[in-house]
């Protein structure tokens, strides 16, 4: 999608040369899709150019679920080159275990401190990881573990979690809060559910910001 010039800025001369690239994964049912179409539309807002790619197969039975979302002066491809993701934002523990190698050196790494079982756990046919949060220590970009379920849960509604990573993920990512506003008002429909997703955007921010994470932790690491 390319920023409509009639109601968008045009491109954003502050953005840096080079295109970010993030990558949002979890579990079907927790909103991975719907936290990639409200950075897509804080980035169209900002004036920037924006790809977006999704897997979401057996969203519906606990299968996995990825969006690639990239973020330019000119993007010309929806996918992320291996390696290359500046910022994983995993809803899930495992899920961040399992993109970590995607991540390059240097990037931020932003994880929901929840462990949801896949069918193939139940089944014994895969096992659980013992402690993936711990296994992600040794991460030498920025890594940010976030209660944003136990966060959500006392906004309201466990659906604000996703809302509220991306509010942790805007700590780090060179859009400005007021085209983060502009697209919680757009993407949701009740003057409610925009009020609670605002909170809940919020919130995530704060926190992000409360641990020192910045854009210069994802623009000058690499």
């Amino acid at each position: 999608m390319n920023a409509d010039e009639r109601k968008y800025p045009k491109g954003n001369t502050s953005w840096p040369t080079r295109t970010l690239n993030v990558l949002l994964a979890g579990i079907g049912g927790q909103g991975v899709l719907t936290a990639s179409q409200l950075l897509a539309e804080a980035a169209v807002q900002g004036g920037h150019d924006v790809k977006k790619s999704e897997v979401h197969g057996m969203a519906q039975r606990g299968g996995v679920v990825t969006s690639h979302v990239r973020i330019g002066r000119k993007v010309y491809s929806p996918i992320i080159s291996s390696g290359e993701v500046d910022l994983l934002v995993a809803f899930e523990e495992a899920e961040a275990l399992r993109w970590r190698p995607e991540v390059r050196a240097g990037g931020t790494l932003i994880v929901n401190c929840l462990r949801v079982l896949p069918p193939v756990v139940n089944l014994g046919l895969f096992k659980y990881p013992d402690d993936p949060l711990e296994s992600l220590r040794g991460f030498t970009g920025s890594f940010l573990p976030v209660e944003a379920s136990a966060m959500a849960i006392e906004a309201g509604s466990p659906r604000l979690a996703g809302t509220i990573l991306m509010g942790a993920a805007a700590a780090v990512l060179p859009l400005s809060v007021e085209h983060w506003e502009a697209a919680i008002g757009t993407r949701f429909t009740t003057r409610e559910i925009v009020d609670q997703n605002l909170k809940a955007f919020h919130r995530g921010r704060e926190y992000a910001l409360s641990l020192g994470l910045a854009p210069a932790n994802l623009l000058h690491n690499r």
